[in-house]
């Protein structure tokens, strides 16, 4: 069974959408692509750091769909990670309201003797040091890594962030960020700027509108499942690295026409993740609901034309 290698926060989130707001909940970008990886036939692993305030119940969520958590750093008197955020009327965009670093400020990730041969690293969003550090204790090189950033990384950290993008094979930002990384509007063009920097192949994230898969000359395009019912994106771009990176993992194949297929299912996990705040819709996901809504994508974009 081929390995995936997670790192990423795990963490509590306070939300506030048009639709409702919550408390302290589970989140992080490493909770969101665990849960979304664990939909595929493989061993995965989360690299992460919580105070002792982080509940077993959600140590309990996550053992419970078999992922290794033996590196999941639990700091005696330390309090986890927190972000609030509150999201405009068009989901698009949103105003963060608290950041509290805690453990993370002094996170120093230990990968784990099993996966130091994973097939496949998932970089989520971190400091690019933390991001770098993990790539240097893998005893080989993996077949495919995937490095998830985004601008505030681009804004404080940038010759760090420059160096990681040169030792992944895969990135994967929205169109704004690929913007700023880039510097040109185009996405197109920023495409080519970024695989200029080092990346194969360049996902870029358009939300609502889907996402952009480029490699050399070529260009795959993916729709966002048109939804009855939005409630918070919290989560949804983690959600969609982690059903990408899965898919990948399991197949064992990196071709671009095979990440057609990632890129899909990703699309198709991130999908189930607005319905619903937080981690609560990803949590009772049922593998038939996952299968019946392949088929809406495959009927959305199959089509039959006379050239």
């Amino acid at each position: 069974m081929n390995k995936l290698l997670i790192v990423g926060t795990v963490a509590f989130d306070a939300i506030e959408t048009p639709f409702g707001k919550t408390d302290k909940i589970l989140g992080g970008a490493g909770t969101y692509i665990g849960l979304s990886a664990s939909h595929f036939n493989l061993e995965s692993a989360i690299v992460s750091v919580v105070g002792d305030d982080f509940p077993q119940e959600y140590i309990n969520l996550l053992t419970d769909r078999n992922i290794d958590i033996s590196c999941l750093e639990v700091v005696k008197g330390g309090k986890t990670f927190f972000w609030s955020g509150l999201y405009h009327n068009d989901l698009n965009s949103r105003d963060t309201l608290a950041t509290e670093l805690n453990v993370l400020a002094d996170f120093q990730p230990k990968v784990p003797q099993n996966f130091k041969t994973a097939d496949v690293v998932m970089l989520g969003n971190l400091h690019p040091l933390v991001q770098s550090s993990v790539l240097d204790q893998m005893d080989v090189k993996p077949k495919l890594v995937v490095l998830d950033t985004m601008n505030f990384w681009m804004d404080c950290a940038l010759p760090e962030l420059l160096d990681v993008i040169k030792r992944v094979d895969v990135i994967t930002i929205n169109d704004e960020e690929a913007r700023q990384l880039s510097g040109e509007y185009s996405l197109v063009k920023a495409a080519a700027k970024i695989h200029a920097m080092g990346p194969e192949f360049v996902v870029i994230k358009k939300g609502e509108h889907g996402a952009l898969l480029f490699h050399n000359h070529q260009i795959f395009f993916a729709p966002a499942l048109p939804l009855e019912e939005v409630f918070d994106p919290t989560g949804a771009g983690d959600t969609f690295a982690g059903g990408f990176a899965g898919y990948i993992t399991q197949s064992g194949n990196i071709s671009f026409e095979n990440m057609k297929n990632a890129i899909i299912y990703g699309s198709n996990l991130a999908s189930f993740c607005v319905e619903k705040f937080g981690t609560e819709r990803m949590v009772g996901l049922e593998k038939e609901e996952v299968i019946d809504r392949l088929k809406q994508f495959k009927s959305l974009t199959q089509f039959d034309i006379e050239i």
